[in-house]
């Protein structure tokens, strides 16, 4: 049996339906550019078919990918399969990747079909999509609680259709393991057209369970990994793509398993990823966390001291958590800034360079050390936060509050309203609250504030703060963040992005022929 795993990310598509982790099409971009240098093999782009704009995200990925597949998600219907291809034929290497349920609750109650029905539906929606596309994906909807006698029917007649990958996800996160592993097993085996088709698994966590039954699926024979990164996703998420792959990395004399992912470009995605939606990666995720490599106790610490390997199973470095001799200050030349950013994986042009070096030296001027993730935050914040331009800025922002006092805090904000400049004073009940009331006055918002979180970039005490805020103005919601050494600053950096985002949103504002590195 092939060794070959292949990577199929679905971070644009099944990621972004994570609640708050919306993406607009120049951070989607963004992250393709990313996701190709990582190495996976397919980036499902989008779902073509549900709006305008994802499927101008769609065609603009397929556009800009030239090394990896690039896949559109399609209910198994011909207006869908159209639109998909539509939007991918541009692409170097499309797939059309089309769906539908196939066990016993959803065919009753979603589809109110017939099993010969839904047979019926697959055959002809995959020969379309494959007279259309090279490469057809075909999954069954909730595979895990659906007759495994039913699924040979499914496979069988989608490959005989032309379906090349036969997905079998666990939809809901219901199986366990050694079941999951059985359900492969049977299906290779009793597939009489198996040998013509690679065999996929897409899972969700909902038991905890994602990436142990991507494991144990393909130690049984399935041969792609359908995953995001950080495990972002409905409900509790996906199958994290960094746990799978280094899963088989570090354990390959057991699986045997190869995969085309540059390990060293994990940590850097799994930032990126992080920067782009606001949500920090939790200290204790397994691989990228913070603490996966930090070491407390004593034993464990003098362990380390005399052996790496007694207590870690693979190096910071190995996932791109490299450390550097440069130490980059306010004594920094561009050069030093440019080759440490080139060493995270940032190739810029020269006016990139310069906007994240001035604002390095803005921040030097406030702290002794500049960290990896403060330049990368920089990055983020100069570089690919250029997009639509925005209508508010920050201009300053200044908060008073009085200690044991029954007092409300005040707070002064000025912002930029395009062309004017804007002030207001106004109270609240502590600082942010304060800050918060009066950019809502200025910018004339009845935006009600969702989530908030902070968390320090860095350790020690001046550390930047990275804020996210999540805004819902009717039926439009969005995220913003900000960062800052001053806390306060960072969170109306947060709050007046997410405006900007929501102005955007609500004009529709569109354009997938920006540069988006620019």
């Amino acid at each position: 049996m092939d060794n070959r795993v292949y990577i199929f990310d679905t971070t644009l598509r099944d990621g972004e339906q994570s609640p708050g982790a919306t993406m607009n099409l120049h951070e989607k971009l963004r992250l393709a550019e990313q996701l190709e240098k990582l190495g996976v093999d397919c980036i499902e782009a989008g779902f073509p078919a549900s709006s305008q704009g994802d499927f101008d995200s769609v065609k603009a990925i397929a556009e800009k990918v030239k090394t990896c597949q690039v896949a559109g998600l399609a209910r198994c219907m011909e207006q869908d399969i159209t639109r998909t291809w539509e939007a991918i034929k541009n692409a170097n290497h499309p797939r059309i990747h089309t769906f539908l349920a196939t066990s016993p609750i959803h065919m009753q109650y979603k589809l109110r079909k017939e099993p010969q029905e839904v047979l019926a539906m697959i055959e002809k929606g995959v020969k379309l999509a494959r007279s259309l596309c090279p490469v057809v994906e075909f999954s069954a909807e909730d595979a895990s609680r659906s007759d495994k006698d039913f699924l040979v029917q499914v496979a069988t007649t989608a490959i005989n259709a032309g379906a090349t990958v036969i997905n079998l996800p666990d939809t809901v996160g219901y199986a366990i393991p050694s079941d999951y592993a059985k359900l492969i097993e049977y299906m290779i085996k009793n597939c009489p057209v198996s040998d013509k088709a690679i065999f996929s698994v897409h899972c969700h966590d909902d038991l905890g369970l994602s990436v142990s039954n991507t494991l144990a699926a393909l130690g049984a024979g399935a041969r792609q990994a359908e995953v995001t990164l950080c495990g972002i996703g409905e409900r509790a998420g996906n199958t994290a793509l960094e746990e799978v792959v280094m899963a088989l990395n570090v354990r390959r004399d057991l699986f045997h398993l190869e995969t085309n992912i540059v390990k060293e470009q994990l940590f850097p995605s799994c930032r990126l990823l992080s920067m782009i939606i606001g949500k920090p990666i939790p200290a204790n995720k397994a691989v990228i966390g913070g603490n996966a490599f930090a070491h407390e106790s004593g034993i464990h610490q003098d362990g380390m001291l005399k052996n790496r390997e007694t207590y870690e199973i693979m190096t910071p470095q190995s996932i791109g958590r490299t450390s550097s001799d440069i130490v980059i200050g306010k004594h920094s030349g561009r050069n030093a800034v440019r080759t440490r950013l080139e060493e995270l994986g940032y190739h810029l042009n020269d006016d990139q360079v310069n906007a994240v070096f001035l604002a390095m030296k803005t921040l030097a001027d406030k702290k002794a050390r500049i960290h990896d993730e403060d330049l990368e935050a920089l990055v983020f914040s100069e570089v690919y936060r250029m997009r639509i331009p925005d209508r508010f800025h920050l201009s300053n922002v200044a908060v008073q509050t009085s200690m044991g006092s029954s007092m409300p805090a005040t707070a002064a904000v000025v912002l930029q309203d395009r062309e004017k400049e804007v002030r207001l004073a106004g109270f609240g009940t502590g600082p942010i609250d304060a800050a918060f009331n009066v950019i809502s006055q200025l910018c004339g918002t009845k935006a009600e504030l969702e989530k908030f979180s902070i968390n320090a970039i860095t350790g020690g005490t001046d550390a930047q703060g990275e804020v996210s805020v999540h805004l819902r103005d009717g039926e439009y919601t969005a995220t913003g963040r900000g960062s800052d050494l001053d806390i306060i600053v960072a969170s109306a950096k947060a709050y007046i992005d997410a405006l900007n985002r929501l102005e955007h949103k609500e004009k529709d504002v569109i354009s997938y022929k920006q540069n988006p590195t620019e």
